[in-house]
């Protein structure tokens, strides 16, 4: 799963051809890390249809901001540039996928 930065946010997420799901965590967040694995394998799994990346909150301050990040992690997914679904905390995969597909992402 990549990462990106306040510096490559817009052009890895906002303009980004698939819908992206943004996870925007930290290192000492230990739901974050619950979260990793999970991510990781609909990451694989949904390649053609989706675009996982993770963002550190500590280290990209001016996003997380820009966007309301109260509390890690939490999940924001965005279709042509406009954030469509945000979800805070981790969550089993199926429920995850479940959300994902209400929202019409997956």
């Amino acid at each position: 799963m990549a990462e990106v930065t306040d510096a490559d946010f817009e052009g890895e997420v906002l303009n980004a051809d698939l819908p992206v799901l943004v996870e925007f965590g930290a290192e000492w967040c230990g739901p974050c890390r619950q979260l990793a694995p999970v991510l990781s394998e609909i990451s694989r799994e949904e390649a053609e249809r989706l675009k996982i990346v993770q963002l550190d909150v500590d280290h990209n301050p001016r996003t997380a901001i820009a966007y309301g990040i109260l509390s890690v992690p939490s999940l924001l997914v965005f279709r042509g540039g406009e954030p469509v679904k945000s979800m805070v905390g981790a969550r089993p995969k199926r429920k995850l996928l479940a959300e994902l597909a209400e929202a019409e992402v997956l």
